[in-house]
């Protein structure tokens, strides 16, 4: 969960454009022109849905509204205001958010079935789903104590994504690409070919890309990997995600479910309106 929402903030920044000053091997990960995104909200909606029990669309639909904006696609958008069907997208927004449901399952099986669900109720395009899918499967192998070449192996097998490419070779190509099966190459690439939670982050900084959301589904995977992000948690998710509302009050809803625990998520964060 914390890989997912400190990846995303760490990645807000260049999601767009960087400074000509620009250098990937030195650049702060977290500075005040960081913010959380829809990546963030839409991860910790997901969690929200599963310690509550609600549905994936109820708790994206809400959340969405309550934070709306974050930076959403226009067709998501258009969802959240007109209360459409799914519109058959593959783009990487069902990814972005699926990584913490590989923290709560004891199968791969599980995982998978729940990844799809949290993905149908927009993204029922076939590669929308894979993406959801696999974003989730990384997690649940990395914190089930799969090795790196394990977990590869398994990606490439169980989804189809071609992992043999390395950043060396992407990284002089690359572009900013928002589908799934554009996304979840240079993601698990970037996972793959780090040695903690910061060193895949800056592997995300090196190449041009979607930063926000590579960095939200590969911090994912990599700290379920490190099981640790080696930064502090709770000061960051204080700093970025707790935003004041009127004078003298703040907004703490994000911060108390990110940082729920199953068997206090209930009287924690309380239920949505």
């Amino acid at each position: 969960m914390f890989g997912s929402i400190l990846g995303d903030i760490a990645g807000s920044r260049f999601e767009f454009s960087r400074p000509a000053s620009f250098n990937w091997r030195t650049e702060p990960l977290f500075t005040t022109d960081c913010r959380y995104t829809d990546d963030t909200v839409m991860s910790i909606a997901s969690k929200y849905a599963i310690l509550t029990g609600c549905s994936f669309e109820s708790a994206y639909r809400t959340f969405g509204r309550r934070y709306p904006h974050a930076g959403y696609g226009s067709m998501f958008q258009d969802w959240l205001a007109t209360g459409c069907r799914p519109y058959r997208s593959c783009g990487n927004g069902s990814a972005m958010r699926s990584g913490v449901i590989g923290e709560f399952y004891a199968t791969l099986e599980e995982v998978e079935e729940k990844a799809a669900e949290s993905a149908v109720c927009t993204h029922n395009h076939p590669e929308g789903i894979l993406g959801a899918q696999a974003a989730a499967a990384g997690v649940f192998l990395a914190r089930s104590g799969f090795d790196k070449k394990e977990i590869r192996k398994t990606v490439q097998k169980r989804y189809g994504y071609n992992l043999t490419v390395p950043l060396a070779m992407r990284r002089p190509v690359s572009k900013i690409k928002l589908t799934c099966q554009g996304t979840m190459p240079l993601a698990f690439t970037c996972f793959l070919e780090s040695t903690n939670f910061e060193s895949c982050i800056r592997n995300v900084f090196s190449c041009l890309c979607d930063t926000d959301t590579v960095g939200c589904i590969a911090g994912a995977i990599a700290e379920a990997f490190y099981h640790s992000t080696g930064f502090n948690n709770d000061q960051l998710l204080r700093q970025y995600l707790i935003k004041p509302v009127i004078v003298g009050r703040t907004d703490t809803f994000l911060y108390d479910w990110a940082t729920a625990e199953p068997e206090t998520s209930f009287a924690k964060g309380g239920t949505l309106s």
